[in-house]
């Protein structure tokens, strides 16, 4: 995209969340997306932080005006952060995102159970995600262990916090490794294409092997957003 393109892109992506309501992304809001796209912040990554956002604004009760882009500022700049450090790509935000408060640990597993809960129910419909098919087995496998570690997460500390991050990172990996392989070559293929889509303004600043480290964790965060697997450690 030009950055016209991206601001018109981003400008509907708003009104779809605002209910059909348009804002017009002009004057300083303009100024404020183009330079999300001069940065290099890929239009999907841009969409899920204003996704957040709104998400925020929703859980403070009803509505009572459309929310603005420039309220959605922090919470894009923050997707971008982790973006940019799942990928490996570093020293290239001219604008950083504001500190955030972490979530508990036992209130992350429990909304990962949540999240991979409803997906089960979801995972054998036939849509978006026809090329992509997780196992039940799979889910329910994950669901338990998660079920098992969240009883000891309110109070875990040290080296016992350590343990339950790590097992974590064991069942983040099993879930990538399930949605890779219920992906087709001809998926696998589109997720690569749009890795390279969304890395193509750092690569001239990156090394060959920093570029293929980061083409694949590109590609593998992709795949979790087709398979909407949540994120089971800290990116």
């Amino acid at each position: 995209m030009t950055p016209d393109e991206y601001c018109r892109a981003i400008e509907a992506h708003l009104t779809r969340k605002n209910d059909g309501h348009l804002i017009r992304i002009v004057g300083p809001a303009f100024e404020l997306v183009r330079g999300w796209a001069e940065q290099g912040i890929p239009f999907k990554v841009a969409g899920y932080g204003i996704d957040r956002a709104f998400e925020r604004y929703y859980a403070k009760g009803p509505r009572r005006r459309p929310l603005r882009i420039e309220f959605c500022k922090a919470d894009v700049l923050d997707a971008f952060d982790h973006w940019r450090r799942a990928v490996g790509v570093h020293g290239v935000s001219e604008d950083e995102a504001p500190p955030r408060r972490r979530e508990g640990l036992a209130t992350h597993i429990a909304r990962a159970i949540n999240r991979l809960t409803e997906l089960r129910g979801a995972a054998s419909v036939d849509g978006p995600r026809a090329t992509l098919r997780l196992a039940d087995d799979v889910l329910d496998d994950v669901v338990r262990a998660l079920d098992a570690l969240a009883s000891s997460a309110e109070r875990a500390r040290g080296e016992a916090r350590e343990r339950i991050l790590a097992n974590l990172s064991a069942l983040d990996t099993r879930l990538i490794d399930a949605a890779r392989a219920g992906a087709d070559e001809a998926l696998l293929a589109e997720l690569g294409t749009q890795a390279e889509e969304d890395l193509r303004p750092f690569r001239d600043r990156m090394p060959a092997d920093a570029w293929r480290e980061a083409r694949a964790a590109a590609q593998t965060r992709l795949l979790r957003e087709r398979a909407q697997l949540p994120v089971l450690v800290g990116e």
